[in-house]
């Protein structure tokens, strides 16, 4: 199927209510094909939430969302062939073997059985789970079900493709060759949309990323752009003597003019820099005062940062039922590329 729009997904006040709980609260999102897209946020904030009315899993109670220009309400059916989902749940029969379970998908999706072999080789190989092909599934780690699952969504590589947290509970190394999959699939020629609660993660895939909490989109841009919303670099110190830091902390405001805060690890300070030209001046200050650095560095503003400026909780806070309640309406076996 053909796609119309040079905007793979436009979504406009999406609200979705489960009983008193109101799971999303009016979300925009606009996401460029050929990009990926990352929805930061923590448990509960209405991700998962989001993907499903987008991926026609559930209705909206109020907005309106288009997919390649094609409505998720008025065309589902068309949507559903442009779309995989990779969902928190797995969407794999736990009866069956990887290589039968990937077979059974491609089948359904319309390849031939010699397809469905050829494409089930490749995907297993993609993924590492060659060696575990024939093992069944209750035997698998979280870990191999989550490639697995990713797997079965990619059979037919369709324009778009939802990935709802995908390295849940991933190694690192793991985690990494999913990053390089994605990647790869945006090179080809596939948009992502990818949930996320992995501040690296977004950092490092997403081309635009959407900071959402408790339903609504707080903020949206570029990775850059996000982080220096909150703020300039930081000026990083460690004292040689813990001793130091409160006459430090003196000196930082009268050259620099601001407040320093005092790391619970003993004689590490933190300084916003408001004025960079002004650093040697501290130096200076610092070496007619006797007060020695062991180690300094200037950084960035993080996502973690960001995240805690717009909402005042981390991205890792506790999980609140509003995800929850969507996963209780969603099918896991509706979870594999409609």
């Amino acid at each position: 199927m053909t796609t119309s729009s040079d905007w793979a997904v436009e979504a406009h006040g999406l609200v979705k209510v489960f009983g008193e709980n109101r799971a999303v609260d009016g979300v925009d999102l606009s996401v460029r094909a050929g990009t990926v897209y990352g929805v930061l946020g923590p448990n509960g904030a209405g991700k998962s939430t989001t993907i499903s009315m987008l991926a026609t899993l559930l209705r909206p109670d109020a907005g309106s969302a288009t997919i390649f220009g094609h409505d998720v309400v008025k065309e589902a059916q068309v949507v559903r062939q442009l779309i995989g989902v990779t969902a928190q749940f797995a969407s794999v029969d736990e009866k069956l073997s990887a290589t039968e379970n990937l077979i059974i998908f491609s089948r359904l999706l319309g390849l031939s059985r010699r397809d469905a072999r050829t494409k089930t080789t490749e995907l297993l190989e993609e993924f590492g789970l060659t060696e575990a092909a024939s093992r069944p599934l209750a035997k698998f780690s979280g870990g191999m079900r989550r490639r697995l699952d990713l797997a079965a969504s990619l059979i037919a590589q369709p324009p778009l493709i939802f990935l709802d947290e995908p390295t849940t509970g991933l190694d690192p190394r793991t985690r990494s060759q999913m990053w390089d999959t994605i990647r790869r699939l945006v090179t080809e020629g596939s948009t992502v949309l990818l949930t996320t609660q992995y501040l690296e993660e977004a950092d490092q895939l997403a081309d635009r990323i959407a900071v959402i909490d408790t339903g609504r989109v707080v903020a949206e841009g570029t990775s850059e752009e996000l982080k220096s919303s909150v703020g300039e670099s930081s000026l990083q110190l460690r004292l040689a003597s813990p001793t130091d830091v409160a006459p430090a902390r003196d000196l930082i405001r009268s050259v620099l003019g601001v407040s320093a805060a005092v790391s619970p690890e003993a004689g590490r300070i933190t300084a916003p820099m408001t004025d960079p030209d002004r650093i040697t001046d501290l130096f200076v200050a610092f070496r007619e005062r006797g007060i020695h650095l062991t180690e300094m560095s200037v950084q960035k503003p993080t996502l973690d940062e960001v995240f805690l400026t717009l909402t005042g909780h981390g991205v890792d806070a506790d999980a609140a039922p509003a995800d929850g309640a969507a996963a209780a309406h969603t099918s896991p076996k509706e979870s594999v590329n409609a």
